[in-house]
């Protein structure tokens, strides 16, 4: 019985720590969960104006708020030096955790 060389399985892509680029990559990370709620909320939202749940009161505080939510993301991806689209992360067969504009 010949033994045969023990195969090292490569991952598809590597996960590379460096102190240097920590705090952006974990800003990323924390981005992209923000930047998903941020849709959903936006998408839920839609839904309920044309159903007709909310006051006029209740659809202007909504779309403040979520205007808001967006100039504060503008501003956090400026200071890290991120793009929205380095937040839409590639999850292979499934495509891309958020929708492509």
């Amino acid at each position: 019985m010949t033994s045969q060389p023990a195969r090292t399985l490569e991952p598809r892509h590597r996960f590379a720590i460096q102190p240097q680029t920590i705090e952006r990559d974990l800003a990323r990370l924390a981005l992209t969960i923000v930047e998903l709620l941020r849709q959903l909320m936006e998408r839920q939202a839609v839904r309920r104006v044309h159903r007709g749940d909310l006051t006029a009161d209740e659809e202007e505080r909504i779309g403040m708020t979520l205007m808001l939510l967006d100039d504060r993301m503008t501003h956090l991806l400026e200071r890290f030096g991120l793009t929205k689209q380095e937040l839409n992360l590639d999850l292979g067969p499934l495509g891309t955790l958020l929708p492509r504009d």
